[in-house]
């Protein structure tokens, strides 16, 4: 086997193992607590291929598991193969959670010992108003964190979750078709319900559940390179063909 693809092979490792575990993602040679290289150092076209990011992804009860687990297996995938970074899963509290179809996890961090980010990834859920929007202390979190990060993303219903820290003031967004007259009632947000993903200054905001995949990939090659994002792409075998698109 050679080498190439022995390397992609290790790659679909580190991302199982991501999802095997839903928290702390040792896919590099970095350790719990070992300090991440500032994302300045290689955010910039032209920028050193040799260092991975720390992801954040924010998680409550109930929450959608694919908003982000599909976009945390792209962020596994591209860390692995630049050899550096890690995934940290964040909740309000240190105690296990059940996400909205039933798969059990346990996070990494409180929000209040979170570890400095360079991308925080905000997801969704169904019943988002009950599990997310009125939790105070996840919203000031949220918020806090705008001007730590370097992209604040966000995955289906988890747009409203931005909106309702005001992040989403004077801004382009979109998020699930079943709840985009959210976004439309505010006169502080424009509304795309036609974008996959809609980046506007460090936010980005996706439709719901499998389109946080395409804004995952969209924002490694934005990060990197899009040749870098082709190749997390083929390595992940990405390549949507949903049957039953039209009647046969």
């Amino acid at each position: 086997m050679d080498k190439d693809r022995r390397k992609a092979l290790k790659t679909i490792g580190g991302g199982a193992a991501a999802l095997g575990f839903l928290g702390s993602v040792a896919v590099t040679n970095a350790v719990a607590g070992e300090q991440v290289e500032s994302t300045e150092r290689v955010l910039s076209k032209g920028k050193s291929m040799t260092k991975g990011l720390t992801y954040g992804m924010l998680i409550y009860e109930q929450v959608a598991e694919l908003d982000f687990v599909g976009p945390q297996q792209v962020f596994a995938a591209s860390n692995s193969q630049l050899g550096g970074g890690r995934i940290v899963t964040i909740a309000p509290k240190i105690k296990p959670l059940r996400g909205v179809a039933g798969l059990r996890m346990i996070p990494d961090y409180c929000i209040e010992d979170a570890p400095k980010l360079d991308v925080l990834l905000v997801p969704g859920t169904a019943e988002v108003s009950k599990y997310a929007l009125g939790d105070d202390k996840v919203i000031r979190w949220v918020r806090d964190q705008y001007n730590k990060v370097d992209y604040m993303t966000a995955v289906c219903t988890g747009a409203l979750i931005l909106q309702k820290a005001g992040l989403l003031k004077g801004r382009k967004a979109t998020t699930h078709w079943m709840l985009m007259d959210s976004l439309a009632k505010d006169p502080m947000v424009t509304e795309m319900p036609e974008m996959r993903y809609v980046r506007d200054g460090k936010v980005i905001t996706s439709q719901g559940v499998s389109a946080g995949f395409d804004m995952a990939l969209w924002l490694v090659g934005e990060i990197y390179t899009p040749e870098h994002a082709r190749k997390i792409r083929k390595i992940l075998q990405y390549d949507p063909a949903p049957p039953y698109s039209a009647e046969v």
